[in-house]
C-alpha cells in the first residue's frame, strides 16, 4: 500500500510540474506545429492538432513501456 501513495505522489507531482511548463509558455509551441489543422472562417474556428496528439501518443506509449520494464 506505500507503493500506490508513493506512487500517486510521483503522478501529482509530475502533472503539477507539467503544469507550471505549460503555464510559464515552455510548450508555446504545441498546437501550431505542421500537420495541425486549423480552419478559421467567419463565425466558425475548427482545430485539430494531428501531429500535436502523436508526439504526446508516442511520449506517453515510451513512458508506459518504460514502467513495464521496469516494474
Amino acid at each position: 500500500m506505500k507503493s500506490t501513495g508513493l506512487l500517486l505522489v510521483v503522478f501529482g507531482l509530475a502533472i503539477a510540474g507539467i503544469g507550471l511548463l505549460v503555464w510559464s509558455g515552455v510548450f508555446a509551441w504545441f498546437g501550431k506545429l505542421p500537420g495541425d489543422i486549423r480552419i478559421e472562417r467567419f463565425s466558425v474556428r475548427i482545430f485539430i492538432p494531428i501531429t500535436s496528439m502523436l508526439i504526446v501518443s508516442v511520449a506517453l506509449s515510451f513512458l508506459f513501456y518504460l514502467i513495464r520494464k521496469l516494474h
